[in-house]
């Protein structure tokens, strides 16, 4: 019996590992990360997943007294969780060397619990490491974190030296979002003027960084615009020991991330690390916490305060009115980093009208059906998704108006009250609501009832698009949220 067993988990485990090794490498291979999604998906995510992993929890206490109890943990483990697919659809995985390593690491500490459970004919200790398999991802990352390090130290430490060898002014941009389209601002306002060379796409962790020096940064760059992100305290830190500002540069600070920090003041002390090795500081002060962090920082450095609660303001004096289109946070600290590198908003005035549209942040396509398609579907955060609404309701006037999501993740605590809330608005304002997948479905549809909108609820991305061109036409719009 036992050793059936040992033959089943070891087919369970393949479609299972799969499925968390994706999740370890979407979350940046950080140890403990697989368990916290682990438990946010059997937990958050509807009544079967909830019933599966009650199931296979008390499974496997009943394995102990009778091994054919263990079965019931290799079917939930292959199944489940409902929703996470072992493929993926926005990320699937990408075999690279660093993914090998772990798991051929999980593998090896798998096959070992099953030869000696079987040995022992011990059923209980083939079934526990299935059941605790993202367990076992997370502490192959945490073993093979110290030796990841030292592999990637050789291409930090080859980008350091190429950085000062080149010797550019360095700009720092962080903040909770914002960050990529900022970045694009700043290199194009300074393109007319200086030879600048920005991080590619959302290059913005240690190793993401080396390699965008290493591949991009050519002798006679004068402005290296670099994006910094952080998920806990001392990542920014460190990467300025390597990367220096001349210019950092704070965009905006929400509740992206407050599952991690727990609080939104933990969020700025982290982010604000970035200011601790630049001459000047540039901070959009629209946020009190901010303007509190400007204040404080404006007694040992320069400081830029910037704002776009009225118009774009740098240092108190406004400048022109929000182009339509334009973030306008993004664009005030981008003016702000130009100032502190010493061109005026004067000089690149020219440009403001040729700026750059991000990729899924509030892009306007047409549709083969003839609709209207607001793409924000990167990094979606309670200030843009309530920002994309007001888009979606200047371009949807006469036809019928929809809006798809699966919600906001990463809130912490007010996860589900910023989804209840997004999804009122948005019921109040359009004819459809389209909720995708599992993971917010019970907020969003609490927060959409007895309201205007129809609401449906659909299992995936692809049937989400499904309802679109089969239920949207010629005049109509649509926000992918």
């Amino acid at each position: 019996m036992t050793w059936l067993l040992v033959a089943v988990t070891t087919l369970a485990a393949i479609p299972a590992g799969l499925r968390w090794l994706r999740v370890a490498q979407r979350e940046h291979y950080l140890p403990g990360e697989g368990t916290r999604f682990a438990v946010r998906w059997w937990w958050r995510t509807g009544l079967v997943n909830n019933l599966l992993d009650a199931a296979a929890l008390i499974a496997t206490l009943l394995t102990a007294f009778d091994a054919r109890y263990g079965f019931v943990i290799p079917v939930v483990a292959a199944l489940g969780p409902v929703g996470l697919s072992v493929k993926g659809v926005t990320s699937p995985l990408a075999w690279t060397g660093r993914l090998r390593r772990v798991a051929i690491l999980s593998a090896v500490l798998l096959v070992a619990f099953l030869v000696v459970g079987g040995l022992l004919d011990q059923p209980l200790v083939v079934v526990v490491p299935l059941y605790l398999i993202a367990g076992i991802v997370d502490f192959s990352l945490w073993v093979l974190a110290p030796y990841e390090d030292r592999l990637g130290a050789q291409w930090v430490d080859k980008a350091a030296a190429k950085l000062k060898a080149v010797g550019p002014e360095v700009v720092a941009i962080t903040g909770s979002y914002g960050k990529t389209t900022t970045k694009s601002y700043v290199a194009h306002l300074l393109a007319g003027s200086r030879r600048v060379v920005a991080s590619p796409a959302s290059f913005n962790n240690r190793m993401g960084l080396a390699r965008a020096i290493n591949e991009n940064l050519t002798p006679g760059t004068e402005v290296f615009v670099a994006e910094m992100g952080t998920y806990g305290p001392g990542e920014i830190a460190e990467l300025c020991q390597w990367i220096k500002p001349r210019v950092a540069a704070m965009v905006a600070i929400g509740p992206v991330h407050l599952e991690r920090f727990g609080t939104l003041e933990r969020i700025v002390s982290a982010k604000s690390e970035i200011l601790d090795e630049a001459d000047v500081g540039v901070v959009c002060v629209d946020h009190p916490l901010l303007k509190s962090l400007a204040a404080e920082r404006a007694g040992t450095m320069r400081i830029i305060e910037v704002s776009a609660a009225d118009g774009i303001t740098v240092d108190h004096e406004r400048l022109i009115d929000v182009p339509e289109g334009v973030f306008g946070a993004n664009l005030a600290v981008a003016l702000g980093i130009c100032k502190g590198l010493g061109v005026s908003a004067r000089d690149v005035s020219g440009r403001l009208s040729t700026l750059p549209k991000a990729e899924h942040r509030q892009t306007v396509i047409t549709a083969e059906g003839g609709f209207t398609i607001i793409d924000d579907t990167f990094n979606s955060n309670p200030d843009g998704a309530r920002s994309a609404l007001r888009a979606l309701a200047g371009v949807g006037a006469g036809g019928k108006t929809a809006v798809i999501t699966p919600g906001m993740v990463e809130l912490g605590k007010v996860q589900d009250v910023e989804n209840r809330s997004f999804a009122a608005e948005a019921a109040d304002q359009v004819d459809h609501l389209v909720i995708v997948g599992r993971t917010n479905r019970k907020a969003l549809t609490e927060g959409s009832g007895n309201r205007r909108a129809s609401v449906t609820v659909v299992g995936s991305r692809d049937e989400a698009v499904a309802w679109a061109r089969a239920n949207l036409g010629e005049g109509d719009a649509v926000l992918y949220e």
